[in-house]
């Protein structure tokens, strides 16, 4: 079953979802509820410059969303994020992003409305992002959420990243409940791929920049955090 509006897109079966007791909610941040994926894509753009490497912008866009290990051996095979070049890019880069274009990020149309109605309907929600901590604290408050979510699971907590599952499975670890009583909320195909293989349906906003068919596989699309909400009893049934 497909079914469109003028403002979202079921891509399954409603007769399935719908059949779903959702009791928590998995939580991404970048391009979910701040409009990062930009400015964290030109942080690896100038950090690769800085060390000597020319990296086309786009290029790097397409990756934002997955965790940065893997962003770097995408872009550079021949570099380890672990050691040489490599570990100075990402260090580099994650002084870049946080001095030069932290400062200036925005909420995601709704994100806070969002967050506070996922709360009020007694939604167990967890942030589920692929940012180190001390850049997701960044990230929360120039998402005005920042004390309404004290739970979260970063790359920290989990050996791999996005679209690995393990943060997810993490997070759900975290609040006590199973795959078939969570949805994830995010922007990219690398949330996609890490709910599917976790088992999880995943809701999908366009606020990251990714168009509909970059998120195929996700239950539902959204224009963003507020269109999602208006629309989310039809989500949760």
């Amino acid at each position: 079953m497909h079914l469109s509006h003028k403002n979202f897109t079921f891509t399954q079966g409603l007769s399935v979802y719908t059949a779903i007791m959702i009791k928590g909610i998995l939580l991404d941040v970048d391009g979910t509820l701040v409009a990062s994926n930009g400015a964290h894509a030109h942080a690896w753009v100038d950090a690769f410059a800085q060390y000597g490497y020319e990296v086309p912008f786009e290029e790097v866009r397409r990756l934002i969303g997955m965790g940065g290990d893997k962003l770097i051996s995408s872009i550079r095979p021949d570099l380890d994020e672990e050691e040489g070049d490599g570990r100075l890019v990402k260090e580099a880069r994650t002084k870049i992003f946080l001095d030069k274009y932290a400062p200036e990020l925005q909420p995601t149309h709704g994100a806070r409305g969002l967050v506070l109605e996922l709360q009020k309907r007694g939604l167990r929600t967890i942030v589920a992002s692929s940012s180190k901590q001390d850049e997701l604290e960044v990230l929360l408050k120039a998402a005005g959420v920042d004390e309404l979510l004290t739970e979260a699971t970063t790359s920290d907590d989990a050996e791999s990243s996005k679209p690995d599952p393990d943060i997810l499975q993490v997070a759900m670890d975290k609040i006590g409940l199973d795959i078939d009583e969570v949805l994830m909320i995010g922007d990219t195909p690398y949330d996609i791929d890490a709910a599917i293989e976790a088992g999880v349906h995943c809701v999908a906003v366009r606020s990251g920049g990714w168009d509909d068919a970059d998120l195929d596989g996700a239950t539902a699309i959204f224009n963003d955090p507020a269109d999602l909400q208006a629309h989310l009893d039809n989500v949760l049934a």
